[in-house]
């Protein structure tokens, strides 16, 4: 198959990133969402993100004129699936909305379509059941910021053949990207190993073992991490961590995934990160200095 045609589904900081990668590298790109605003919201990022890229070298002027016009925006979905060789949802870690779009797509984009799921730990299994082409739907995980991140996480669902994996893959390649070919089980590779390590740092955090500072500060200093798994976990959402904790948790039926009760509370309570302006670290708009939420200081 050719890829000419991609249609992203959800403007949000994920789709807005994969929408920004594939127009970089000479697609049209369908990107579809509901919210007028939040389209909007997504081609002003993807316009800031390619000023950072003009700034450092990499895009040229003439580059964003044509990037930006290989963005085509909708907001109907059906309307913007129909002519697409390659649909990647993007929407929210919600097991229920991602079905319904999926059912939806698959009705409306034409038969040859393959469908990928952007999701960072929902089977992809179960979401191929809800089309009537299980075998061509793969999971294609993107790693945020996405214009930055050089790993693609391909997921084959149950039935995925062989062929629509090939074409991912040879696909990714051609963003860039390294691809990394994995089985469909609950969190798949990335998340699998990355959110117990958060989960046990809340913990940490949570049982008077160290402070948010110090937990962040040993495991960069210490185990080469670029970023600390607390500030990490402010960068994901608590809330999607809290999420992907608890597809781990069902999947397996293993306490050792269990949410800490301190994740469960900061969700609770709003205090999702970098996109509620607080979680472990508060952010402020404009500042680059990172401070320890109040909550943890005292």
């Amino acid at each position: 198959m050719h890829f000419s045609n991609i249609t992203i589904i959800g403007a949000g900081t994920m789709g807005n990133g994969i929408a920004h990668v594939f127009a970089q590298h000479g697609f049209t790109v369908s990107l579809a969402d509901v919210n007028a605003a939040q389209l909007q919201k997504a081609i002003n990022t993807i316009t800031k993100n390619v000023d950072r890229q003009i700034a450092k070298g990499i895009l040229t002027e003439e580059n964003k004129e044509q990037l930006l016009k290989n963005i085509i925006p909708f907001t109907n979905i059906e309307e913007a699936v129909k002519n697409a060789d390659l649909v990647v949802e993007a929407a929210t870690e919600n097991i229920e909305l991602k079905l319904k779009i999926f059912s939806q797509i698959d009705a409306a984009a034409p038969p040859t379509a393959i469908l990928a799921s952007n999701t960072s730990s929902i089977s992809i299994s179960k979401i191929a059941a809800a089309t009537h082409r299980p075998e061509l739907v793969i999971g294609m995980h993107f790693m945020n910021p996405v214009p930055i991140m050089k790993l693609v996480e391909i997921i084959n669902g149950y039935t995925t053949s062989k062929e629509v994996t090939d074409k991912i893959v040879s696909l990714s390649k051609q963003l860039n990207k390294v691809p990394c070919v994995v089985n469909d089980y609950p969190g798949f590779i990335a998340n699998r190993i990355l959110m117990p390590m958060i989960n046990e740092a809340i913990y940490s955090l949570y049982e008077g073992v160290a402070g948010v500072e110090s937990i962040d500060t040993i495991m960069k200093l210490g185990m080469a991490h670029p970023m600390g798994p607390l500030q990490l976990a402010d960068f994901i959402g608590l809330d999607v961590c809290l999420s992907i904790l608890q597809v781990l948790h069902h999947g397996f039926g293993n306490q050792k995934y269990a949410p800490c009760p301190l994740l469960i509370n900061m969700v609770t309570s709003g205090k999702l990160g970098i996109k509620s302006g607080e979680g472990f670290y508060q952010y402020s708009e404009g500042s680059k200095e990172l401070v320890v939420s109040k909550r943890f200081n005292n």
